[in-house]
């Protein structure tokens, strides 16, 4: 098996080298990651100017990693397109910070295992709170990539997964979930000096209010949620995979 590793929090982000240690003891990795952090940036495709890859050191040993010059999308189209075209598998994360609910529609790093699904190979990006909770993702992200080769889970699903703020033995298991509508408030800030009025946007989750077996209602009780996002953003046929025998699949995780 080989597995496409991504991220938007940059190719020098700690979750990035974690979950490539990790994967690496069961698979050839490849990592095309941005030259920074570029989180946020949602599907966002440069049109008008070249790409850049940069090889780096490796970030475990035999893994060739590439800087790109480029948004989250950018560097999955071109490692997918030239650089890792034999991929079977693209990871997004580990992400820094949880992507629930409506987060989806902005994060880079759903975005690039997005770009993954479309070109008909499975993917999946993982989110935890912070960073130490990296080593319990990375060990996630490496059992569900075992599924993923041993014929146990579809190869044309996109799953966001998301960890709880609490270690492993805290954890209540393992949840299919749908995303949380209305997790946010938007807001604007305004500030001003002598000279000039200042706008920052900011976003603030709503919390006690979402739907059961919603994303942000797992991750508020202690449990992982796993959303597959197939259908849900693309309007497209799911694969025969209900909630209850994906729940199935995922037993022992």
């Amino acid at each position: 098996m080989k597995i496409l590793v991504t991220n938007d929090d940059g190719v020098f982000a700690e979750g990035l080298r974690v979950l490539v240690e990790t994967l690496s003891h069961i698979a050839e990795v490849v990592v095309a990651a941005p030259d920074r952090e570029r989180s946020a940036i949602g599907t966002a495709v440069t049109l008008r100017r070249p790409l850049k890859v940069r090889h780096d050191p490796p970030l475990a040993p035999g893994v060739a990693t590439c800087a790109i010059n480029g948004t989250p999308t950018d560097c999955v189209m071109l490692a997918l397109g030239k650089l890792a075209p034999d991929a079977d598998l693209v990871i997004s994360g580990i992400n820094r910070g949880q992507n629930l609910g409506d987060d989806v529609l902005i994060s880079g790093t759903v975005a690039a295992a997005l770009q993954s699904y479309l070109r008909g190979l499975p993917a999946m990006a993982i989110s935890v709170f912070a960073e130490n909770y990296y080593p319990q993702a990375a060990r996630l992200a490496t059992r569900l990539a075992q599924k993923f080769a041993d014929g146990n889970l579809p190869g044309n699903i996109l799953l966001n997964i998301n960890l709880p703020e609490m270690p492993p033995d805290k954890i209540k298991g393992t949840i299919v979930t749908q995303l949380a509508h209305e997790s946010h408030i938007d807001t604007v800030d305004e500030s001003r000096d002598s000279n000039q009025t200042y706008y920052r946007l900011v976003r603030q989750r709503i919390t006690n209010h979402a739907a059961p077996k919603t994303d942000v209602w797992a991750i508020e009780r202690g449990y992982i949620s796993i959303s597959p996002l197939h259908s849900l953003l693309l309007g497209r046929s799911q694969p025969a995979v209900t909630d209850d025998n994906f729940t199935d699949l995922l037993a022992g995780l």
